[in-house]
């Protein structure tokens, strides 16, 4: 059959693959380039129990092929998106139950630790042998996270350090109610625009007080944040009450300093 450039291509096996009854893995592949999605189609067509049902060349014909095609596994392009961070979040949000594998060209520490904090299962590199990423598939397939050693040593070492930050003697630390609600929405894995909405202010105010929570607890990203929370149950005993989004933000917000004078706007993402 002849392969024409679509927002998300059908293979052959696809009815296969639902006779079975969930007896082979279904896959979506989305990459920029075409020679690799052949290649990779031909790895799979080597596998009894792997089946290629969707493919996709750029962000959005990811997006409508998540969507259109019941899949067990999306094999994601890091590259296929300007941010690839907030486009695996709206992959999970869209279809919680897809499993990612994200494909890198080159190891990213920081990426790596946000993407698996997002919700990804697995990051392979472009280099990965046939075989490696064939097993990849088959345990994320079953829910189990797949991690190269570098990864391996990347989220355990974050663990550690944050362990060892939580088990330090730290003052006695109280958020104000505005500021453990925006924790909560960082720990669900919300992006800033949805906190602001959340809590109706403005993406700027989110960050400011993102600022000033990391200098409370003495963490340094969101990744910290939430790994501090977990560590130290700084939400257990808190009780957030639902405050509906206002009509307009106020972009006159600002949390406050010691010494009374509001927190300047910053364009760092935080």
């Amino acid at each position: 059959m002849a392969s024409t450039p679509v927002t998300a291509k059908i293979e052959t096996e696809q009815p296969l693959a639902i006779e079975a009854n969930g007896q082979f893995i279904r896959v979506i592949v989305a990459d920029s380039q075409a020679i690799f999605r052949a290649g990779l189609r031909k790895i799979f067509a080597l596998e009894d129990d792997v089946r290629v049902v969707g493919q996709a060349e750029t962000l959005p014909q990811t997006l409508t092929a998540a969507k259109k095609f019941t899949a067990d596994v999306l094999l994601f392009e890091a590259a296929i998106a300007a941010n690839p961070i907030e486009a695996v979040a709206d992959l999970l949000r869209q279809n919680p139950a897809l499993r990612l594998v994200v494909v890198t060209t080159e190891p990213d520490q920081d990426l790596t630790l946000e993407l698996f904090r997002r919700g990804v299962h697995a990051i392979v590199s472009r280099e990965v042998e046939p075989e490696l990423l064939v097993d990849c598939l088959r345990k994320v397939s079953k829910g189990e996270p797949w991690l190269d050693g570098r990864a391996t040593q990347w989220v355990l070492e974050a663990y550690r350090t944050q362990g060892s930050r939580a088990g330090a003697p730290r003052p006695k630390v109280q958020l104000t109610p505005k500021e453990t609600l925006i924790v909560s929405c960082v720990t669900q894995g919300m992006k800033n625009k949805e906190i602001a909405l959340r809590v109706g202010t403005t993406e700027q105010v989110v960050k400011n007080y993102l600022r000033k929570v990391y200098d409370k607890l003495g963490v340094a990203d969101r990744l910290e944040l939430a790994l501090y929370c977990l560590n130290s149950r700084i939400l257990d005993n808190s009780t957030i009450k639902d405050i509906p989004p206002k009509p307009s933000p106020i972009a006159s917000e600002q949390p406050q300093n010691g010494n009374g004078t509001a927190t300047g706007p910053t364009s760092e993402t935080i």
